[in-house]
């Protein structure tokens, strides 16, 4: 992935947060003033004006929702006062935060999407292992993205990233990102950010469980920054399956595991990448 592909994908991991333009550029692997300048001519945005409006397009859909405090939703956002909040929202969409929670929807505003970066970069495939995986329940957030419209998946992980090691009955720490197919929606699928339970007992709001069957898995290594790995499952979908002779099990359809070799901070390290197979 291009530098300003991995500093998008830190920044959409940690928007919510403060961070600094050093720790962007660290991520990137850039100096401040190379991001700084390369951000810009690239996306069209300068980095506080990107963040900036990632997080007031999160607040603009929180109170189309009917979020009831915007004074909660403003702090939220990184924002001191009601006051701060209502000019800064006044000025990126024209309206007042209270006329969108009016109004309930956000048809007459125009949100900022994650940016999008391609990287069509052919990478080498090692040969799989075979694993025999016990049937798993996982919980977890969960979302719905059309296919090559992935760039909100970051900003899942990083809600689900606020409960791991406190959800009730968490086993172990390891974390599942769990692709499957999404039958009320054609061209798209739900990826859930999850961790293994022993129970379906009180969770955090918002959780939903998935039950896995006992079934086998071969299991790949995506190395590096995380923002490639759809380049990844593109050549174990589209390369090494059909030429395996194997065939596809049945649910889900892409298992990632994240273990102590990935860090979740910089977006490096090594990934599980579990395909079910049929027997």
């Amino acid at each position: 992935m291009s530098a300003i592909g991995r500093a998008i994908w830190f920044i959409e991991s940690h928007f919510a947060s403060d961070i600094s333009l050093e720790e962007i550029a660290e991520a990137a692997g850039l100096s401040r003033f190379h991001l700084s300048r390369v951000f810009g001519l690239v996306t069209g945005y300068s980095i506080s004006a990107y963040i900036r409006a990632r997080r007031l397009s999160g607040a603009a859909q929180s109170l189309a929702d009917g979020s009831s405090s915007i004074l909660a939703v403003a702090l939220e956002a990184g924002y001191g006062s009601h006051e701060a909040f209502t000019r800064a929202f006044r000025e990126q969409f024209g309206v007042t935060p209270e006329t969108v929670r009016k109004q309930g929807h956000l048809g007459n505003i125009e949100l900022t999407e994650p940016i999008r970066m391609d990287d069509t970069r052919l990478l080498k495939l090692d040969p799989p292992r075979f694993e025999d995986s016990p049937a798993l329940l996982l919980a977890g957030l969960g979302e719905t993205y059309a296919y090559g419209r992935t760039e909100g998946i970051p900003s899942l992980w990083q809600r689900f990233n606020t409960h791991f090691g406190n959800i009730r009955g968490q086993k172990g720490n390891i974390a599942y990102g769990v692709c499957s197919q999404n039958d009320s929606e054609a061209g798209s699928f739900h990826y859930m950010a999850a961790v293994e339970i022993d129970d379906a007992g009180a969770l955090p709001a918002g959780f939903t469980t998935i039950k896995l069957p006992k079934q086998r898995y071969a299991v790949f290594l995506h190395r590096g920054h995380i923002s490639s790995i759809a380049t990844t499952a593109h050549r174990i979908f589209g390369t090494w399956l059909p030429e395996s002779g194997l065939q596809h099990g049945e649910t889900p359809d892409l298992i990632e595991r994240y273990d102590e070799r990935f860090d979740p901070h910089s977006g490096m390290g090594v990934v599980e990448m579990w395909i079910p197979i049929k027997p």
